[in-house]
């Protein structure tokens, strides 16, 4: 069957912000310590303890936006401890994330640093569940005010003059779970308190204040902010993982059947729900969609790799992750008036990860190939696109193929596909309405199911050119190969 895909350039429907192509850096396992970060080794090349290597590759899929420093570890984090000489910093045990040692090497400074060689946006999470309102307040204080204080001095103290941008904040993560066990009533209100003393130092700089939002599918959590908070926030955060079988045993990364493949799309798809659910409750409060839903956990989730900590959730990647990631990528960019910003958990070395580190030797997973794929729509225009096809198994959720199509401040289009079949290719006819294609250029991430890249071959799955379509008179024809994400650029 040959579908079709109906583009309309000249209807724009809303501004696809880089941000949703973001990122999630937790103290977990060796997202920093390692992965990220690699302090005074002298082994492994680095700027001001960042690795070199890991933050090119970042800024080549012109990372957005960074958030940090958890995820749960949030809520038991107390920034005093990372600030001031490392030999002086207090350690802790991380409870959450295999009950090793934090020796608070990697702290505020040190964020910040890792932001600026990137150059993306902070997005920071205070802690709401062990910590205190004074707690939050001295620390946006510390980021942020450039006048005279006790916090703006004690940052001039330990060697930061200037006082930085924070971008966004969340006010804790999780509440109805590892942040407090909240419900959704009794976090409304704190959120109100909490957010109170984010204070907006620098009217050149307003922060974006980001209240935790739902648990997947849980509405009511959704209603009870909306209603009680929605003038409150900026932001409301969704966190949703896609997980093949039970949280007990999800399965494994790479040792899986093609009905575990679909069994994970078909998982992932839900996401469209979540997006459509989620933005009508945001309506009824706030019509005009001041406030963006942030989903700022995303992913796949299997069991950890054999031999690895448990607490580490280390886990391989392979081109079903980066059919997930292209799903996701378009099901947000067609969301854009409503999601402000996505991140993906996480950038390195945890759950789908864009990076895996070993030592010295680094690899771009197949996600971070999907991802460079679709940096090509960031701040673009969303034009009105309709993919006409069908369900890939009958019943099911899992579009045969899916696409999202943007335009470039320079006219030119740029289309996003997506064919999720293991085995078959997917003819698709474009038609563009009153857009006359003159020049045609793409990329192409494929490879079976299970490909996957390791530090023996760390460019097995990659992006390549594609030639796999015709000029036609009402726009063009395009092949894509089994198991396949593809980025074409139309002028």
């Amino acid at each position: 069957m040959k579908d079709t895909l109906y583009i309309n350039p000249n209807v724009e429907k809303g501004h696809i912000r880089r941000q949703l192509q973001g990122h999630f850096s937790e103290h977990l396992g060796r997202c920093i310590y390692g992965g990220l970060f690699v302090g005074d080794d002298k082994e492994i090349p680095n700027v001001n303890g960042m690795r070199t290597d890991v933050v090119e590759a970042l800024k080549k899929v012109r990372i957005p936006a960074l958030r940090w420093p958890g995820g749960c570890f949030a809520d038991e984090y107390h920034w005093k401890d990372g600030i001031g000489p490392k030999e002086n910093r207090k350690k802790m045990i991380n409870t959450h994330w295999g009950g090793v040692t934090e020796d608070n090497s990697f702290g505020t400074h040190e964020f910040m640093e890792l932001c600026r060689q990137l150059e993306c946006d902070a997005y920071i999470t205070g802690n709401v569940g062990s910590g205190t309102v004074q707690e939050m307040n001295e620390w946006v204080e510390y980021l942020t005010f450039d006048g005279v204080s006790p916090m703006a001095e004690l940052r001039k103290k330990n060697g930061h003059e200037a006082a930085w941008r924070v971008q966004y904040f969340g006010v804790g993560n999780e509440p109805w779970g590892c942040g407090g066990n909240m419900t959704a009533e009794y976090y409304a209100n704190e959120y109100r308190r909490y957010q109170t003393y984010i204070r907006q130092y620098r009217p050149d700089a307003r922060i974006y204040r980001v209240a935790a939002g739902p648990n997947a599918g849980d509405f009511h959590w959704t209603e009870v902010l909306m209603r009680e908070a929605v003038r409150h926030m900026d932001g409301l955060s969704l966190h949703y993982y896609t997980v093949p079988h039970e949280w007990h045993k999800k399965g494994s990364a790479l040792n899986f059947t093609k009905e575990d493949y679909y069994l994970t799309l078909e998982k992932t798809m839900y996401m469209e729900e979540l997006l459509k659910t989620h933005g009508a409750i945001m309506d009824q409060y706030d019509p005009n969609k001041r406030v963006g839903l942030i989903v700022d956990e995303w992913g796949t989730w299997y069991d950890v790799e054999e031999g690895t900590n448990p607490g580490f959730l280390y886990q391989q990647n392979s081109m079903r992750d980066a059919i997930v990631a292209g799903l996701n990528l378009n099901m947000f960019n067609e969301h854009c008036d409503r999601v402000h910003m996505a991140n993906i958990a996480q950038t390195v070395n945890v759950l789908q990860a864009m990076i895996l580190t070993e030592g010295k030797r680094m690899l771009c997973t197949p996600t971070y190939y999907a991802f460079k794929l679709f940096s090509a729509h960031q701040e673009n225009e969303l034009v009105d696109s309709h993919m006409l096809t069908n369900p890939l198994f009958e019943g099911g959720k899992l579009p045969a193929a899916q696409a999202t199509a943007s335009k470039a401040k320079d006219g030119t289009l740029h289309v996003t596909l997506v064919n999720p079949s293991a085995d078959d290719e997917r003819e698709v006819k474009v038609v563009l309405q009153d857009f006359s294609a003159k020049k045609v250029t793409g990329e192409v991430l494929t490879g079976k199911m299970g490909d996957h890249n390791t530090f023996d071959e760390p460019e097995r799955v990659k992006d390549r050119p594609f030639t796999g379509f015709a000029l036609a008179d009402e726009g063009l024809t395009a092949t894509l190969p089994a198991c396949s994400v593809v980025h074409l650029a139309i002028c």
